[in-house]
């Protein structure tokens, strides 16, 4: 099964996790020798799953530019086995996912991490412990909730994206985060912000999504997508 985008679709992929089975979906690139792309999925504890509307789109923003892309549940959503593991077991769980891909694509030039919310924090915390991941996007990362200063120092520039009307993770919080990761040097954090936005980008996806591949496009990471430039916000 392929789609429009020169992707090949496998419905449903179980991998070997620390705690059981995971289950995924995965996109694999017709385009030889294709980035990674992983995309981790909301709090477990409140709804979050790998269907996630926010969670899907981002799935398809990476492979709508020709990134062999995964996401999945974490252990003990939908088919995943285990259960919740505050966030330790979840990392393993992603650290699992990303062997897979990277079993599965051993010539893959690089890889990026990218998470919504309680997925941001754990993208943020593989990125710390995985030197092949070149580049990370957080959408509305919980800042008021976890603690993100093992990012001391952030090993690769990225993209934060908020909505300065979420009342789950209020916009100065993430505002804080990204001016503590801008002190530090070597790295660029383009920090955009979506005007009207709540923690679910309700009637905000298209801006949310516009964002996401302008940074892509920007940083030259997979093919060029074109982006109407009412979609693009910088704070």
């Amino acid at each position: 099964m392929s789609n429009s985008v020169g992707e090949v679709i496998l419905p449903e992929i179980i991998i070997n996790g620390p705690a059981g089975r995971l289950e995924g979906r995965y996109t694999h690139s017709k385009t030889p020798n294709a980035p990674l792309a992983l995309i981790l999925h909301p709090h477990p504890e409140h709804g979050g799953t790998m269907n996630n509307k926010i969670t899907y789109y981002m799935f398809q923003t990476f492979a709508e530019r020709g990134f062999s892309t995964l996401r999945f549940n974490f252990r003990g959503v939908g088919r995943s086995q285990g259960v919740h593991d505050r966030g330790e077991g979840e990392l393993s769980d992603a650290a699992a996912a990303l062997d897979w891909m990277q079993e599965l694509n051993p010539n893959a030039p690089y890889v990026w991490v990218a998470g919504f919310s309680f997925g941001a924090w754990i993208g943020m915390q593989l990125l710390m412990r995985r030197p092949e991941i070149r580049g990370w996007i957080s959408v509305s990362p919980p800042a008021n909730m976890y603690d993100f200063t093992f990012l001391a120092p952030c090993p690769q520039s990225g993209l934060i994206v908020q909505g300065n009307k979420d009342n789950i993770v209020p916009e100065p919080h993430t505002e804080k985060l990204v001016q503590k990761l801008r002190a530090q040097k070597g790295i660029t954090v383009d920090y955009r912000v979506v005007d009207g936005a709540n923690h679910f980008y309700n009637d905000k996806i298209d801006s949310l999504i516009g964002n996401m591949h302008d940074y892509l496009n920007k940083v030259g990471s997979g093919s060029e997508v074109e982006v109407p430039k009412k979609l693009i916000k910088a704070a």
